[in-house]
């Protein structure tokens, strides 16, 4: 029996560990006939990203990551850079899955994956820069106070939160010191605390966005609002796939995903993280040349 035969019928969380050890093994052996992605989508964390990914992977021409249950991205750049190109490669669909889709519908197919930590962990724009000198990059940038508080109601919900949000603010400085100097000094350093408490930090979107500008031609990268996204997921999406040289396509419907309602911000909260922002944003938009209705 095949190990397509083995998986055929079987929902992700249902593969047992001997099929999926089976999967990975087989992956990495044919590491070789998988092309690096097309495309990534990296960030922001909270910003619309999974919503976009699960759009896109509707589309005919974008297949799935290798194995299935990896949803969205193999973490490689950031968390897993120690482990290799060969292992990275393992991830995607082989040349010939893409050859087939290419013959079935008539135009190449285009792979990425979606990490909003790429974004912001310091090592990675030099890292993608040096291994895919031609990716097309996706950014959603969304307003940084809401952004905050999502990323915040997340952790929370996931009990890695024990702080309210205002206290969460207060302390971000003091949980994450030193942990960029971490993450520069030791290339195989992975933080949680970068990761789980950056909830101010994560907003100062143009600190981040710099070292991507400065490595690659502008024509690879696509910033969007996230609001736009919610508003006009349809058109964001025909923008999308335009953007990576992808046939127009509908989807019968555009869900939220991932989206939690809450209790609204404290208004001092509010009023004190969007004084902190302001002048980061009016930076943003004058480097950008754009407009954020972030207001």
């Amino acid at each position: 029996m095949t190990i397509r035969d083995r998986l055929k019928g079987v929902v992700p969380h249902q593969v047992t560990h001997q099929v999926r050890s089976s999967l990975v093994r087989y992956g990495e052996r044919t590491s070789d006939r998988r092309p690096l992605p097309d495309f990534l989508i990296t960030g922001t964390k909270r910003g619309g990203t999974t919503s976009l990914w699960r759009y896109l992977l509707a589309h005919p021409l974008v297949p799935r990551l290798f194995p299935a249950w990896n949803t969205k991205t193999s973490h490689y750049f950031e968390e897993n850079w120690g482990r290799g190109e060969a292992w990275y490669r393992s991830h995607f669909p082989t040349a010939r899955h893409r050859q087939a889709l290419e013959r079935r519908h008539g135009r190449p197919a285009r792979v990425g994956e979606a990490a909003p930590l790429y974004m912001f962990h310091p090592l990675v724009p030099q890292r993608v820069a040096e291994l895919l000198p031609e990716v097309r990059l996706i950014f959603l940038l969304r307003d940084p106070v809401e952004r905050a508080y999502s990323h915040w109601k997340e952790r929370r919900t996931e009990g890695k939160e024990p702080l309210d949000f205002a206290e969460a603010l207060a302390r971000e400085e003091e949980r994450t010191a030193g942990e960029r100097e971490k993450l520069i000094a030791d290339p195989t350093y992975f933080s949680e605390a970068y990761d789980w408490y950056t909830y101010r930090a994560r907003g100062r979107y143009l600190e981040h966005l710099t070292p991507w500008l400065d490595r690659f031609d502008r024509s690879q990268l696509l910033i969007l609002p996230s609001e736009t996204l919610y508003a006009e997921p349809a058109a964001t999406y025909a923008r999308v796939l335009d953007f990576l040289g992808l046939p127009p396509h509908r989807l019968a419907a555009y869900e939220a995903h991932n989206h939690r309602r809450s209790s609204a911000m404290p208004a001092p909260v509010r009023a004190e993280l969007s004084a902190h922002f302001a002048p980061h944003n009016a930076a943003l938009e004058q480097r950008l040349g754009m407009r954020f209705d972030w207001s």
